[in-house]
């Protein structure tokens, strides 16, 4: 089995470089998603509480027969709980439906720019939960440069990482150097652009001189460039090709290649317009 690289945080929590998403699998289809992964090798899997799938993800998990410490959970916090008090009972609502007493990893899911909670006194909620020993680590998803000054300026820890949209058409590579030149690392959701990339004819013929799908050249190129990533998919065969990551690498002229189909183009919402509240 392949041994996936983990990556130290800002607080010396390690993280699965390779992890299991399970963004918009349905409930029914969770837990038997989740004990795949598992069995085909994944050690990290993210979910959120807006996912509706965490109890799921934990009937998964103990299916798998593995022990707690063997694997990395990752939750997020709903938008309707923003407010600090909302945020720390969201928190323990997670933990009961996982039916763990901790979490590695929670996020603040969005910023929510125009809601009347600012994201600053969610935060400090979340500085508590982390104080708490309700997460390991703590950290923001979808998150710019200037919130993320907010943060540094008005409290008191460091996210440990920022999950952004990056894929080949959204590279996102100046979010990504303020990530790192301030130890917080990138992880990429919407890592193939939900498939729109697969046949773009550069990736394609990076694929075929390394023998690889589409697919896998291009979350190795994420793999390569240091972010932290997780491809979801219900088929046991896409499972267990999305894990095999590890036993071919790209040359430079293959991330540069990858990198310059860059167009700014999202799949996903705009952190800086984006307001939804469940």
């Amino acid at each position: 089995m392949a041994s996936v690289p983990t990556i130290t945080l800002n607080n010396g929590v390690e993280i699965p470089q390779l992890g299991f998403g399970t963004y918009q699998i349905e409930p029914e289809n969770t837990r038997e998603a989740v004990r795949t992964a598992l069995e085909v090798g994944y050690r990290h899997v993210d979910t959120a509480e807006m996912y509706g799938n965490e109890k799921e993800v934990g009937e998964g998990f103990r299916d798998s027969g593995l022990s707690r410490d063997d694997v990395f959970i990752t939750s997020k916090l709903n938008n309707g709980f923003h407010a600090h008090d909302d945020a720390l009972k969201a928190i323990d609502q997670t933990l009961a439906d996982l039916q763990m007493d901790r979490v590695d990893l929670f996020l603040v899911h969005w910023p929510l720019p125009g809601i009347d909670v600012d994201f600053v006194e969610t935060w400090k909620a979340m500085e508590q939960l982390y104080r708490d020993g309700k997460a390991r680590a703590i950290g923001v998803s979808n998150f710019q440069a200037h919130h993320l000054n907010k943060l540094r300026d008005q409290t008191d820890i460091t996210p440990a990482v920022n999950q952004i949209e990056v894929h080949p058409y959204l590279t996102q590579d100046e979010l990504r150097a303020y990530n790192a030149e301030r130890g917080i690392h990138t992880e990429a959701w919407s890592p193939i652009a939900q498939g729109k990339v697969l046949d773009d004819p550069a990736i394609v013929r990076v694929a075929e001189r390394h023998d690889r799908t589409p697919a896998q050249v291009t979350l190795r190129w994420a793999i390569q460039r240091g972010d932290i990533v997780f491809p979801k998919s219900v088929t046991r065969s896409r499972v267990e090709e999305n894990f095999a990551l590890f036993d071919f690498e790209l040359s430079e002229d293959d991330i540069t290649d990858i990198t310059s189909l860059n167009r700014d183009e999202r799949t996903g919402p705009d952190p800086d317009t984006f307001n939804y509240i469940p």
